[in-house]
């Protein structure tokens, strides 16, 4: 059995593995890491366990200490120059985050094609691989409810309400949530005009569902992306 564990900026997604079939997969709000203990009971010691955390130095203190009450034995994804056949474009490759890392692998894994990998979470990112299997660089920008929160606490008169999508909104609250779907959607089909011939969005995230029926391009949802590229790589043989 392999447990995969992507840890974001607002929650943690994990899943157990084996024999290339998820399990069992769920979250918690990474300000309830004590809830996992009770999650992962029958975990044992000697199972691998591969972690994406882009949470910060804190919760990964976190992490590893609840890893070593179990006995547990993780292993810390790093972006690397070239792993499970991409290849990262970046001058630094420990700079790409561990998530982009591995939503690229996994999406590769399931393309084998140019795709632009499109995680929409607490932030949006929009990472360009190639038909060799290149990360060619990407983009970061705020994520949909995260733009939503940052005209309630910047402005005076737009408040914090839920909205719906509209053609011609006719309050704020739909007037709101429609900008700042549009404001994600331009900015994917944007850099998605960019790709070779024969390419595809792949997308995953918390607002994927809300973003996908208005893209216009290719496109494949695919839930939990980060943890298919850490199954991948849990995988990939030791060298």
């Amino acid at each position: 059995m392999m447990l995969a564990i992507d840890c974001g900026n607002s929650r943690l997604k994990w899943g157990l593995r084996e024999n290339g079939a998820w399990l069992r997969t769920g979250s918690v709000p990474v300000g309830e890491l004590a809830r996992l203990e009770r999650i992962w009971r029958n975990v044992a010691a000697d199972e691998r366990i591969v972690v994406a955390n882009v949470a910060g130095r804190t919760v990964r203190r976190r992490l590893a200490a609840l890893f070593a009450r179990r006995s547990l034995v993780p292993t810390w994804v790093e972006a690397k120059r070239r792993q499970c056949g991409v290849v990262n474009g970046y001058g630094e490759p420990a700079q790409l985050g561990a998530d982009r890392w591995a939503a690229l692998i996994g999406a590769w894994s399931m393309v084998r094609g140019p795709c632009l990998v499109v995680a929409a979470g607490t932030a949006t990112t929009a990472d360009v691989l190639t038909s060799g299997g290149r990360f060619a660089g990407g983009m970061i920008l705020p994520g949909l409810d995260l733009m939503k929160r940052s005209l309630a606490q910047s402005t005076a008169g737009l408040p914090l309400v839920k909205g719906r999508f509209s053609e011609a909104p006719g309050n704020t609250a739909n007037a709101i949530e429609t900008g700042c779907l549009l404001a994600q959607v331009g900015a994917i089909e944007r850099a998605f005009s960019g790709m070779e011939p024969g390419a595809v969005c792949v997308l995953t995230g918390g607002a994927a569902g809300r973003i996908a029926p208005h893209l216009s391009v290719p496109l494949r949802l695919v839930d939990n992306l980060v943890l298919e590229g850490l199954a991948r790589i849990a995988e990939e043989p030791i060298e």
